[in-house]
């Protein structure tokens, strides 16, 4: 696999993982909030995961990038400060 078709899935395995993740932990945690620890709380934290990381993956994808310019763009003011 070349380099570059390599960074290409690269990209996409890990915006799979994180965008799971976080819609996981985010999803669980506003179920929580909202609902409290009650009776048929999985059963309504299943369905705000999956609309959660439906929505996340794609986002995840398209705003990585902008994250990583936005960082490196920062980083660079930053050193220039010192």
């Amino acid at each position: 696999m070349s380099k570059q078709k390599f960074a290409r899935v690269r990209q996409f395995v890990f915006a799979f993982y994180m965008s799971g993740i976080m819609s996981l932990m985010m999803s669980g945690i506003i179920t929580f909030i909202n609902t409290g620890l009650i009776e048929g709380f999985l059963a309504r934290w299943g369905p705000a995961f999956l609309v959660a990381w439906g929505s996340a993956f794609p986002l995840v994808i398209f705003v990585a990038p902008l994250a990583g310019r936005l960082t490196a763009r920062t980083l660079r003011v930053l050193a220039d400060e010192r």
